[in-house]
């Protein structure tokens, strides 16, 4: 598990800081085995990635890339995000999103798109 604390504005504008903590996941979900899991006084919330298995030729989801799940938790706009996105756990799932859906709504870079992805 990694710890990280992520700054963030309040209403009035003062500062703070917040413990968030984000690991992978595994759960017994109908659509991913595992994901990232950020976790924050007793609510999270999964973000899945879609890969492709060269072998097979088929797509999955599961836990986001290292590097970029470290950027999203240092974004300075995520704990605002994961806030409003967050719940508790139901039957050991929490609320999730694609990374996709995550770096849009933080106005990231978004990731190159492959041919084999899901087009929504």
């Amino acid at each position: 598990m990694i710890k990280v604390i992520v700054l963030s504005k309040t209403l009035n504008c003062s500062l703070y800081f917040s413990l968030m903590t984000y690991k992978i996941y595994k759960c017994d979900h109908s659509v991913y085995s595992t994901c990232t899991l950020y976790f924050h006084k007793g609510k999270g919330l999964a973000i899945i990635q879609q890969r492709f298995n060269k072998r097979l030729k088929v797509t999955f989801w599961s836990s986001v890339d290292k590097d970029l799940a470290a950027e999203i938790a240092y974004h300075e706009k995520f704990y605002e995000y994961f806030v409003a996105e967050a719940g508790f756990a139901n039957d050991g799932l929490y609320p999730t999103k694609t990374i996709r859906q995550v770096m849009w709504a933080l106005k990231m870079k978004p990731l190159k798109k492959h041919p084999w992805e899901t087009r929504w």
